[in-house]
């Protein structure tokens, strides 16, 4: 019974298994998988309409700091992830990447931003949670809340840029991964700050564009690989 699983699983699965594995390697598929185990029982407990008693104490705790100057600076950092400024980000992107004639990351990037979009936009409708309405908002949202846009859609985009920053600048790789990842816990902390989203919003839009951005990446290095074989 053993050697038959075994043989099963050299023969059928691993086959399969092993360009994602060489890709992210073992210990990213294991991170990728406890991600994708955190958002799935987020999604369900919002399915279930259960409240988080953390979400609204969090976010009362949080605003007891605020005030007019870190009010500015939450609007400014927030404007960072709004769908205007991504769409200019993404666009100046597009082009230097057509320039560089780097067309397959320019493939890759363009596939990455139009699931991002469409993975907040369908989860949005799907979940249909409504925004938290703590205080009197600075800012006005009309959308729907799980999961935050701003927090998958800046963990993508800028995520995605940030690697192909690092892969073709390797020896400013730390600087430039360092540098995203601040911009991008800023962009979600904005958004808990301005109590325009819950904590579990922000934790679910951040699961899922990791999660995106992986697949994503994965198939940017497969794409690579694929050409470097077919040249040889």
């Amino acid at each position: 019974m053993i050697r038959k699983i075994s043989n099963f699983w050299l023969r059928d699965i691993y086959p399969r298994l092993a360009p994602l594995i060489a890709t992210i390697g073992i210990v990213g598929l294991a991170i990728c998988l406890l991600i994708l185990f955190v958002v799935a029982k987020l999604a369900e407990e919002v399915l279930e309409t259960e409240a988080f008693a953390f979400d609204t104490s969090f976010l009362l705790w949080l605003h007891q700091f605020a005030n007019p100057s870190l009010d500015n600076l939450m609007l400014f950092i927030t404007n960072l992830g709004n769908p205007k400024t991504v769409v200019v980000v993404a666009a100046m992107t597009l082009g230097i990447l057509w320039w560089r004639r780097y067309r397959i990351e320019t493939y890759i990037f363009v596939l990455t931003c139009i699931g991002g979009l469409t993975l907040n936009t369908g989860l949005k409708l799907f979940f249909s949670k409504p925004r938290p309405q703590l205080w009197t908002l600075l800012i006005s949202e009309k959308s729907f809340s799980f999961p935050s846009g701003h927090a998958l859609g800046s963990m993508v985009m800028y995520g995605f840029i940030a690697y192909i920053l690092a892969t073709y600048y390797p020896q400013f790789s730390r600087l430039i991964y360092v540098l995203a990842v601040i911009l991008i816990v800023a962009i979600g902390i904005s958004r808990l700050y301005l109590g325009v989203h819950w904590p579990t919003d922000v934790i679910a839009g951040y699961g899922v564009g990791f999660l995106w951005l992986m697949i994503c990446i994965t198939m940017l290095k497969l794409q690579r690989l694929r050409q470097g074989q077919l040249l040889e």
